[in-house]
């Protein structure tokens, strides 16, 4: 896990214990997408990449914050010049 709860709760500047099984799923959602976008099925590969934890923290206070109207190409843009330098040529 490149994000513990107590960092994303931190992150988003959430007090409370009310949304922590939201907030996990949204950090697991977050890897995943970070992992498409770096072309790995290797959770590792992820950990030890440029940039990973800021990836992640994003893309989950993305999802948390845009959760009725979230823009998905916008974010994959983003994550990609994230991810960029990590980014493998294909699978």
């Amino acid at each position: 896990m490149v994000v513990t709860l107590k960092e994303m709760k931190n992150y988003l500047r959430v007090d409370s214990d009310e949304d922590n099984k939201l907030i996990r799923h949204l950090i697991a959602s977050a890897e995943r997408l970070c992992m498409d976008i770096l072309r790995t099925d290797d959770p590792a590969e992820l950990e030890s990449a440029a940039n990973a934890k800021t990836a992640v923290l994003y893309t989950a206070a993305y999802l948390y914050e845009h959760r009725e109207e979230a823009d998905h190409h916008a974010l994959a843009l983003t994550l990609r010049a994230l991810l960029f330098g990590s980014r493998k040529e294909g699978f």
